[in-house]
């Protein structure tokens, strides 16, 4: 599975994000180790009190487990993992806590440590932990027999699919795959062998090219968005010059800002409002039964967990009844007969432990099922969502071409009737 950590403060904000049920399906607090608070946002608020009495500011590990889409990973796989990240990383004992996330029909997982050490009262040093971490996930990926990202591949070949945070926020903002966007610069820029015909080729795909701040290639949509061209291509910035020539030339991306903006009339916005209009329209039969699946498993769930301690309770006062009391139980303890039955007790109460949590791991597989499903109609109506919006896109250049020639066109009309009016005048006409 992919791991990905990050040293962080922000106590009150991480424990509002990994408990937002908003953007999840479902939402289990699993652990709690090593805290005095009852709660993620009341532990990791006393991370931040412990962190006050040293320097540390980034007081918290906070490292999230990402398995492949369609695998089916249960609550062990994800402790087995976390632990192996404790140890590799150096965290070994250290308060923690664990958090299991459902979200479109898959499963991932979240941990945070406290970094500091509570005896030294100073902060645990994390050495190459992205190398540490990426290790493990190879090791976790051949574990587990799944195949293998190339990012992780060690001949060290990367994806152009895999995405930063900051591309893949941006482009989920524009409501675009990622992997959309940087198709259409990657076939822009293979169709084309100079700055001019690059240019025509972006902005067949609504994008314009401009000058950044630091004298490079940047691209603009239309609605004022900066795209760097080396990192949406995927090539160095040398590489990028050396075809496209000087970037000084172009309008800075406030010049092309301003150029779109008269570009895109309230009419071609209005037609991207309805596009979008339409589009929530579509989701609305979805999202209601996407609700609707929500309730029902999370009522299957609680009854399910109900059912599981009303049980436990019953066992368990069943078998404390095993252990007899009074003189009985004194003769018991005599003959060995006491320690037998608390043995014998501690299995089945192991082996009773062991069938519900196979039982909840049956109900979750069952509903991720069901919620992949649906999932799939929800995909199937985002692919189609994004053709429209090409289709769109496509709509909006031949609209702003048609417009430029228009102007070009009463532009001129009007500088032949300045000319017409003072040849008259000249001629006393």
């Amino acid at each position: 599975m992919i791991l990905k950590g990050s040293q962080r403060s922000g106590a009150s904000n991480l424990s509002a994000h990994l408990m937002n049920d908003l953007d999840n399906d479902h939402i289990a607090l699993h652990e709690l180790r090593g805290f005095v608070g009852r709660d993620l946002h009341e532990a990791l608020a006393e991370a931040h009190a412990i962190s006050k009495g040293t320097k540390c500011e980034q007081y918290l590990f906070s490292l999230s487990l990402s398995p492949p889409k369609d695998a089916d990973v249960g609550e062990q796989a994800f402790i087995d993992a976390i632990d192996k990240a404790e140890q590799a990383l150096g965290l070994d004992d250290q308060p923690r806590a664990i958090v299991i996330h459902e979200k479109e029909g898959r499963r991932h997982a979240h941990a945070v440590w406290s970094r500091i050490d509570g005896k030294e009262m100073k902060a645990i040093n994390l050495p190459h932990f992205k190398n540490r971490l990426m290790g493990l996930s190879r090791e976790l990926y051949l574990e587990h027999g799944w195949d293998m990202p190339d990012g992780l591949r060690r001949d060290g070949g990367r994806s152009p699919l895999n995405f930063t945070l900051d591309e893949w926020q941006q482009a989920k903002r524009l409501k675009l795959n990622p992997r959309e966007i940087k198709q259409s610069f990657q076939e822009a820029w293979q169709r084309s062998d100079n700055l001019e015909s690059f240019e025509h080729a972006l902005e067949e795909r609504g994008y314009f090219l401009a000058r950044g701040d630091r004298r490079g290639f940047v691209a603009v949509n239309i609605d004022g968005e900066v795209f760097p061209v080396p990192r949406m291509v995927g090539i160095k910035t040398k590489e990028v010059k050396a075809k496209l020539g000087d970037p000084d030339m172009l309008r800075s991306v406030e010049g092309t800002q301003a150029m779109i903006a008269r570009k895109v009339t309230d009419k071609l916005r209005e037609f991207i409002n309805d596009v979008d209009r339409k589009h929530e329209k579509d989701f609305e039969p979805l999202e209601v039964k996407r609700d609707a699946m929500f309730t029902q498993h999370r009522e299957e769930r609680q009854r399910m967990l109900e059912g599981q301690k009303e049980r436990w309770q019953a066992e368990t006062r069943a078998r404390a009844l095993r252990l007899n009391t009074g003189l009985k139980g004194l003769w018991d303890k005599l003959r060995g007969q006491t320690a037998k039955i608390k043995h014998e007790n501690q299995i089945e109460a192991w082996e009773c432990a062991q069938r519900d949590q196979r039982q909840r791991h049956d109900m979750i597989t069952a509903q991720m099922r069901d919620r992949r499903l649906l999932q799939t109609d929800i995909d199937a109506l985002r692919r189609k969502h994004g053709h429209d919006r090409k289709l769109l896109m496509k709509e909006v250049q031949q609209a702003t071409e048609y417009q430029e020639r228009e102007r070009d066109r009463d532009d001129a009309h009007e500088l032949d009737l300045d000319r017409t009016r003072h040849i008259r005048r000249d001629l006393g006409l």
